[in-house]
């Protein structure tokens, strides 16, 4: 009995059959291969809870039906005329889009203010009712929890575009998952933007 194993296993081996289920490399093309299941769904952005900016705890999940414009923002930026925009957006797709303001001083001190001083800038010059939240940073070694999310692909399935600088937009579709990062220079209400907002 013993000696027919061992004759298996020879005959397996000679044809290329391990009997192990450890991963093999295709010898044609170098790629690894397994029968391990995928690693676990990506996060979502439901996952998160914020402050808004006057304190207050907010589940983003309460978003859920609705795609999400995340941006952080600065009173200070040659990008900061984007509140007329972001609001513009608000107002005119805000059954589709619910547009979230994090305010963050990581570019070149442009969002000095305090939580109190934003909100009064942002309401006295461009008309601001859409969310804002409490002053976060979004890079560096103290990242707010959601912008090392927004950023990481590991984390979030999609992409790995951290900030750049003031105004950069993270677009997330109606079940809360990353679908598109949009640098500052691209505006609010490009056509660009409004057009993935609306699919």
């Amino acid at each position: 009995m013993q000696a027919s194993v061992i004759l298996l296993t020879v005959a397996l081996a000679s044809c290329g059959i391990s009997s192990s289920s450890q991963p093999t490399t295709d010898s044609n093309s170098n790629t690894m291969t397994t029968t391990a299941p995928e690693t676990a769904a990506a996060g979502t952005v439901y996952d998160y809870t914020v402050k808004t900016i006057d304190g207050k705890d907010l589940k983003l999940s309460q978003f859920a039906g609705k795609k999400l414009l995340i941006v952080n923002v600065a009173s200070e930026c040659g990008y900061t005329p984007q509140y007329k925009e972001l609001e513009e957006l608000h107002k005119n797709h805000g059954d589709k889009v619910t547009v979230l303001g994090f305010p963050a001083n990581n570019f070149g001190g442009q969002e000095p203010g305090t939580n109190e001083e934003i909100a009064t800038f942002c309401e006295k010059n461009f008309g601001v009712t859409f969310p804002l939240f409490e002053k976060v940073s979004v890079k560096g070694d103290d990242t707010a929890p959601l912008f090392q999310f927004l950023a990481d692909k590991t984390k979030n399935g999609a992409i790995s575009d951290a900030p750049t600088w003031n105004f950069c937009k993270y677009l997330v579709d109606e079940q809360g998952h990353v679908i598109g990062f949009y640098p500052s220079k691209v505006k609010p209400m490009s056509d660009e933007l409004v057009s993935a907002i609306l699919k």
